[in-house]
């Protein structure tokens, strides 16, 4: 693995990371009983916390990352070889 596919690849799982943090531990308007009025999604967090799921996410991908690297390092699992030109 190139480190621009590994860059690549972290910045792939950083992501797929996030959607999965983003919804843990928020309180909704709704849940929390607080009318946002006219114009306001009763489904928006109250306090996000974006900062904390930010370094959460962090984290939690180079876990991943590092997991995955291994297996790939160790042939656990291995990948074929993809062909490296067009001719």
């Amino acid at each position: 693995m190139t480190w621009f596919t590994g860059i690549a690849i972290y910045f792939t799982i950083w992501w797929v990371v996030l959607f999965a943090v983003l919804p843990l531990g928020t309180i909704s308007h709704a849940e929390a009983g607080i009318n946002k009025g006219d114009g306001g999604d009763p489904a928006a967090p109250v306090d996000p916390k974006i900062k904390k799921k930010f370094i959460t996410t962090t984290w939690v991908s180079a876990i991943v990352f590092v997991a995955l690297w291994l297996l790939l390092r160790f042939n656990v699992i291995p990948l074929p070889s993809l062909p490296s030109g067009l001719g």
